[in-house]
């Protein structure tokens, strides 16, 4: 992913352009504006979205130490998440069924299937 830093015509601000790579179309070129860093606390996680300039496809791709840094460096604006602990959490008990599935839908379908399930919790 090379940045460049370049000059417009008739402008004094130089104008970064990023290439990036659409799995359609190829090498596109971006500007830090075309780019959405999501950079999370657990690294594996971050990643860098755009809407490729030809195809108007949406594409994600993970986003490393080095490509964030590279990223930062053309003016791209990183937005900080945190993995969820959730996710790395495993449940306790038994795997869930289709019948425990089709038995909670059928619950759902009753007046009081709050109250039921309050009482199945506590």
């Amino acid at each position: 992913m090379p940045i460049h830093p370049a000059k417009n015509k008739g402008m004094e601000d130089a104008v970064t352009t990023i290439k990036a790579t659409c799995p359609t179309c190829g090498e596109v070129e971006l500007t830090p504006d075309d780019i959405e860093l999501r950079v999370c606390n657990f690294a594996p996680a971050s990643y860098y979205t755009f809407e490729c300039p030809m195809c108007f496809v949406a594409v994600r791709k993970p986003a490393d130490d080095r490509v964030i840094q590279l990223l930062i460096s053309g003016g791209v604006h990183a937005v900080v998440w945190e993995y969820p602990a959730e996710v790395s959490e495993r449940p306790e008990g038994p795997p869930l069924t289709h019948d425990d599935l089709l038995d909670f839908h059928l619950l759902l379908d009753q007046p009081d299937w709050f109250e039921r399930l309050a009482s199945v919790a506590s």
